[in-house]
């Protein structure tokens, strides 16, 4: 007598549904340069995403409010010489964000209010002097 047996999951009958359109980001160009970080950060007003830039690396920023197609022209963060390898949002405001590049520079920027109108060149701070290429970020709280 052999009596069939159901594996028990608490997943077993829990089923997702695609997101539409309109609620995704679509035709961004994410960067392919391969390294151990994240491509994107987020934090509760904005989206950054690295993207494939000719002569340099940038981000996009976005607002989290703006969603569907992107297009081609949208805004960037760029003024890295080299690929940017890592972002990384700032923990205590929400409009700086750090960027780490392949040209062995950081660079902090400042995001205006409503997201970007127009590209954003000059960070608010660069720091230099790194002897290797910065790969990985992180905001860390000194008391």
């Amino acid at each position: 007598m052999s009596r069939k047996v159901v594996r028990t999951s608490k997943f077993r009958h829990v089923f997702g549904q695609a997101v539409k359109a309109d609620q995704c980001y679509d035709d961004i160009r994410i960067s392919q340069m391969t390294w151990d970080s994240n491509f994107c950060s987020v934090n509760p007003k904005f989206v950054a995403m690295i993207v494939d830039a000719s002569g340099g690396g940038a981000f996009m920023v976005l607002p989290l409010s703006k969603t569907g197609r992107i297009d081609m022209s949208y805004p960037t963060v760029c003024g890295h010489t080299g690929p940017v390898l890592d972002i990384e949002f700032c923990p205590h405001n929400d409009n700086i964000i750090a960027s780490g590049s392949e040209d062995c520079s950081v660079m902090i920027w400042e995001i205006p209010e409503g997201g970007l109108t127009s590209p954003l060149t000059d960070p608010v701070v660069k720091l230099e002097g790194h002897s290797k290429r910065v790969g990985i970020l992180s905001w860390c709280l000194q008391k």
